[in-house]
């Protein structure tokens, strides 16, 4: 298992990137969510089998979204609890 948060900069709020990132998670067996930070970031955590987290996060960077990102702060985290899907989070 694998458990990473990833902090995305650059044009990454008001562009719909949240729906994107959670409509590309469900072609993969991964739980977490996805959300909007004051400074203007997008942080995302998410946990899964090892091959599907990493396919997924190479998924975010091969689709239109890598044309927003200009900076990727990537770290593994303790696993999320108890943790159903992944979501937006407010």
């Amino acid at each position: 298992m694998a458990s990473v948060q990833v902090f995305y900069s650059g044009r990454v709020q008001g562009v719909g990137f949240r729906y994107s990132v959670k409509q590309l998670a469900t072609g993969y067996e991964v739980v977490g969510w996805v959300r909007n930070l004051p400074d203007g970031r997008v942080e995302l955590q998410v946990d899964g089998e090892k091959t599907e987290v990493e396919a997924f996060l190479a998924d975010i960077m091969s689709s239109s979204l890598r044309h927003y990102i200009q900076g990727i702060e990537q770290r593994a985290v303790n696993p999320l609890s108890n943790r159903v899907g992944f979501v937006i989070e407010h």
